[in-house]
């Protein structure tokens, strides 16, 4: 059993952590990119300020975070534990911002 990347100062890379909280970001904001161009058909800064106004903009940012998910999954595949924990970092975050949006 390998254990690169889960035990401190055995070939644990630091910056492994806040790039996957990166990634779960820019994923959750590609997801939420993707449902607004798609399917409302919308421009993005038009369908972020209606989707404020009538309220419904915390549902489709957790919509695009289904994307961290997949993330999630391939950084599992690969045996990236760290950075997968970044992912998980990113949608607690996203979450608590959704609360106050």
């Amino acid at each position: 059993m390998q254990y690169s990347n889960s035990i401190p100062g055995i070939g644990m890379n630091k910056s492994a952590l806040p790039l996957g909280f990166i990634i779960g970001i820019l994923a959750s904001l590609l997801g939420t990119y993707f449902y607004i161009r798609v399917f409302l058909n919308l421009d993005f800064f038009v369908g972020i300020k209606i989707l404020k106004a009538q309220g419904q903009l915390g549902k489709v940012i957790t919509l695009g975070s289904i994307l961290d998910l997949v993330a999630f999954a391939v950084l599992l595949n690969q045996n990236q534990e760290i950075m997968a924990r970044g992912i998980v970092m990113a949608v607690i975050t996203i979450t608590i911002i959704t609360f106050f949006v």
